[in-house]
């Protein structure tokens, strides 16, 4: 028998699973998107390199957004994008307008407590598996985006601003990352603790890039914007690929009961 109105089932958008699959392409995925960002805006210029970015961003959203479930290359297709896109952002305030790294930090951080408040007070919960509805996926792409915003900046901001250079921001977010594992050990809320990790992945992997791309007296690797890119790229897209070949994070029989998901807007 088909199923009436009532019955019908919606599946998460997100991975099922947030394994160390997850966390890896994480990573590699901002370090990627940092230099891709820093390279086009180099040799296209913001005027051009800009809008090629919104147009990506738009269209692998729209592709994710139709979508009846996760699917890996729908939903890493639009983090690449918002990683690309969020590099931008979040420099255009100091570039275009001389924002110290610390005010745009700081500003940033009040736009994604913002959204999270938002989010909450709205839909009762931040648990990406409750990803269930358009609504509630578009709270979790402008959460996502702010917190690439926000990394970026916060990287900028200790590269520079406190002269840690790129390789030692890489090691400070190293070990930063480590405390919402702690405290997810500890029986800590995994909502908060996934976001605190999802977060600070943004300036673990921004820093990496731009520790590769810097010339030697900056100290960096001094590897240039598109080698960089490349072989990040090159990472990045193995671990898509894998993740798509072996399934990871995929529920096709997790199903969550229509009756249980918040009615859409008229």
């Amino acid at each position: 028998m088909s199923a009436t109105r009532a019955d019908r089932y919606v599946h998460a958008k997100v991975p099922e699973d947030i394994t160390p699959w997850f966390w890896a392409t994480k990573i590699a995925m901002t370090a990627t998107g940092e230099a891709i960002s820093d390279a086009m805006n180099q040799q296209l210029g913001p005027a051009i390199a800009v809008p090629i970015m919104l147009i990506l961003l738009a269209v692998t959203l729209r592709w994710q957004m139709r979508q009846d479930r996760y699917r890996t290359l729908p939903y890493w297709s639009v983090v690449a994008a918002v990683s690309i896109f969020g590099t931008s952002a979040a420099d255009a305030f100091h570039v275009g307008i001389g924002m110290p790294y610390w005010s745009t930090t700081l500003m940033y951080g009040v736009i994604v407590t913002a959204i999270f408040i938002f989010w909450y007070r709205h839909e009762g919960t931040l648990n990406i598996h409750s990803i269930v509805n358009r609504r509630r996926e578009r709270y979790y792409w402008l959460t996502v985006l702010g917190s690439f915003a926000l990394g970026t900046a916060t990287g900028d901001f200790t590269a520079t601003g406190l002269h840690l250079d790129y390789l030692g921001s890489f090691l400070v977010f190293g070990a930063v990352i480590l405390i919402p594992l702690v405290l997810w050990r500890r029986g800590v809320n995994p909502v908060f603790t996934f976001w605190f990790a999802y977060t600070i992945t943004r300036p673990f992997g921004a820093s990496w890039a731009d520790y590769s791309d810097m010339p030697i007296h900056q100290a960096g690797l001094n590897l240039g914007q598109i080698p960089t890119a490349i072989y990040l790229g090159l990472i990045t897209a193995a671990l898509v690929a894998y993740m798509q070949a072996r399934r990871i994070g995929y529920h096709d029989d997790i199903v969550v009961p229509a009756a249980e998901v918040a009615p859409e807007p008229a």
